[in-house]
């Protein structure tokens, strides 16, 4: 998983008979990252940072992809304004790493900035 550039980021299925239509809008609009405001305010994440592992992935990580565990995972990210849905895993560590070394606060806003537009087109999950 960790190092196959051709896999996508994370199992999600395209129409996933399990989703409801109320369920895809959610998907779709990032309306469902919303609980992850609480792990906000809890301090185990923040707004803008490496998205979050997937517990059972972290396992397969190689050395490069665990330097994006050094930083506290955050709501929104480089990844997710810069194609999420197209961005292979290993691009996705590419854009995390590129943040974690280039972090400012500046750099924080304009990723904030970028998200809201990214959430109003509905270029959430699909």
């Amino acid at each position: 998983n960790g190092g196959d550039d051709e896999k996508p980021i994370f199992g999600k299925v395209p129409n996933d008979p399990r989703i409801t239509r109320f369920g895809r809008i959610l998907r779709r609009t990032s309306l469902d990252e919303i609980p992850q405001l609480l792990n906000v305010l809890k301090g185990d994440m923040s707004i803008v940072g490496p998205r979050p592992p997937i517990p059972y992935e972290v396992n397969d990580y190689d050395l490069k992809h665990r330097k994006r565990l050094d930083m506290k995972p955050g709501m929104t990210g480089l990844w997710q304004v810069s194609g999420r849905n197209r961005m292979t895993f290993d691009e996705m560590v590419r854009a995390d790493l590129y943040y974690i070394e280039n972090w400012s606060l500046w750099f924080d806003l304009k990723i904030i900035m970028l998200t809201l537009p990214a959430v109003f087109r509905g270029d959430g999950a699909h």
